[in-house]
Formats: structure tokens, sequence, C-alpha cells
């Protein structure tokens, strides 16, 4: 055999086995996955929506492929101590954050110093179910609560300035973001009142010491026993648990689109096939018709892939930006 020959020869041997080489580590980094446990951490307490979804979806996971997935709840700073401990695991798919949509597009805005960075420390996942908020008022509070609609409602508001008020979760909170979000496109000025929580500032509207609040959907027992009266709902959709009332854009003003999502992700670095990998896994959720309904339960299922997650996580972050700017909302 001739040296030219001998030469090519080898040349080609050592090609295949470079091919072979990288589909092999492609096949690990992607088909082997998971072949330990998965760990979703959460930044918030058991039986909150977000752990109820992280908890669906580890047990779908589990029974897909007899991989165990522990929930583990490591609560504080609205999220943000959950999202620290993600940020600096293992970028290897096992340690995965489940979380909100505040801790995530909000909190940038509202905090100077953070113990991780969104864009640097993460990457998307899957956005799993998105849910609305519900402007309710108490229809025994005239006249507030006895307004036709939300424009009749806000009309009122516009003609009084500063003189009816608002309940939010809390400063800084989505709830607050959504009126201020309102009052700006409506042209009118509200008084804000901060509550622990929405089921506080539920309690302030029943018993009139404020005029409307966004809740949750926590609050449609209420609204369907004629305690609370729903006028519209944040989300781009109706809400399916209330198909009679309408969105905020089809009252009149429209391109509102605010909703409390949860979601996952991992942390920066993680493979792009394990990423996928993952998002494939939690999509699949929906074919089960089990699964599905529990989902459906807790929100509108919103099954977005890595890169359309992120894209809804930098739009939503400039968005949060701008209210909170414009309203002068700041935590420190």
């Amino acid at each position: 055999m001739s040296n030219t020959k001998r030469i090519f020869l080898s040349a080609i041997a050592g090609a295949a086995a470079t091919f072979i080489a990288i589909g092999s580590a492609s096949a690990q980094s992607a088909g082997g996955y998971p072949n330990k446990p998965i760990r979703f951490v959460v930044g918030f307490s058991a039986g909150n929506s977000i752990d109820s979804v992280a908890r669906i979806i580890a047990q779908h996971i589990t029974n897909k492929t007899g991989q165990a997935v522990v929930v583990d709840n490591k609560t504080g700073a609205n999220g943000m101590l959950a999202a620290s401990d993600v940020a600096k695991a293992a970028p290897d798919g096992y340690t995965i954050l489940i979380s909100n949509s505040s801790t995530i597009t909000v909190n940038p805005s509202l905090y100077k110093k953070m113990a991780y960075d969104v864009k640097k420390d993460f990457a998307p996942v899957s956005l799993m179910v998105s849910v609305p908020f519900i402007l309710t008022v108490n229809p025994q509070n005239d006249p507030f609560g006895t307004a036709p609609n939300l424009k009749a409602m806000l009309d009122l508001a516009k003609a009084k300035p500063g003189a009816y008020s608002y309940g939010s979760a809390g400063v800084g909170n989505l709830t607050q973001l959504s009126y201020e979000l309102l009052n700006g496109m409506a042209g009118v000025k509200m008084t804000h009142v901060a509550y622990r929580g929405t089921a506080p500032a539920q309690v302030a509207v029943l018993a009139k010491e404020v005029d409307s609040t966004f809740d949750n959907p926590s609050s449609v027992p209420k609204i369907k026993a004629g305690q609370l009266r729903a006028l519209a709902v944040t989300s781009a959709q109706r809400w399916h648990e209330l198909p009679d009332v309408p969105t905020i854009a089809e009252a009149g003003y429209p391109g509102f689109d605010i909703s409390f999502w949860v979601g996952a992700l991992a942390p920066s670095g993680t493979p792009a096939p394990v990423v996928k990998t993952l998002s494939d896994l939690i999509a699949t959720a929906v074919q089960d018709p089990e699964v599905k309904a529990k989902l459906m339960q807790q929100g509108n299922i919103r099954m977005l892939a890595p890169a359309q997650f992120e894209t809804q996580i930098d739009s939503e972050t400039k968005q949060y930006a701008d209210i909170i700017r414009k309203a002068n909302i700041t935590l420190d």
C-alpha cells in the first residue's frame, strides 16, 4: 500500500472516530437524560399554586421516565432564595427552578441588589401554566360595585381622582402592576392600599375597605355566589371558569395582557439537548387527560418551548420595568 493511500485511510478513520465520539456524547447528553433523580426547587410553600404545578409535572415526569423528581420548597424573598440556589447549581439538568413570573420578570426592576441575574444565570425550559387576575368589586358597595361594566367603573374613578381605592397583594406585586397599567391606559388616579397577599385584599373588598382589587382564581366561588362581581380578567383570552366575563382588552383597553405564570428554568450552561429533552417531557403532560385536567385546575395551559419562553420573559421584563418606572414603585 502506498504512503499516500495509507495517509488517506488514516485520515478517514480519524474523522469517523471523531464523528462517533461526538454522536455518542450527544446521545448521552440528550438520550441518556434523565438517569438519576431531578430536584425541582420551588420558592414558595407547599399548597401554593406554583408548588401544585411543580408536583403535578414532577409526578408526570416520574411516571414517564421512571426517575424520581423531588420537589424542594425553599421559601423566602418572593422566590429569590430558590432562584439563587438554582443559579449556583451544576448545569446538568438535575436541579431545576419552578418559578412564578414575579421572581423572574418583576424582581429585577424592584431590587437594586439580587443574588442572581436572570439573563446570565438561567436557561428557560418551559412555561407551563398561565393564570389571569380577576378585577373584582363588592356588589354591595355603591357606586363602584354597581357600575354596569369596567368602563363605567373607571369613568367614576376618572371623575373623582384619588377618591376610590384598590387593594393589591403587596407593593410591586403583579396585582399592583396590573392596576397601575390599567390606570395609565384609562387615564385615572386611584389610591393604592397594599396588603399581605390576595386573600387579605379580597377580605378588604368584601369589608368595603377598598373599592376593588385584582384577585386570583380562588375568588371564583365567591363570584359565583354573588359575594363579589367580576368585571374583567387580565389575560388576552377569557378565563375558562368565568366564560361570560370579558378580558380588559375586550372591555375597551386593547393590548392589555398580564398573567401570572409558572415556568421551569435550568442553570445557565445546561446543555441544549438536556434543556430540550426536559421541555419535551413537560410538554407531554397535555397528552395525559388526567394530568391535563389537574393542570387546568391551576390555570390556562401554555406549554412554551425554550425559545418562546425566553421571548416571553424578555417581553414581560421590559413591560413591567416600564410600569414600575412610570408608577415610581420602589422597594429598596
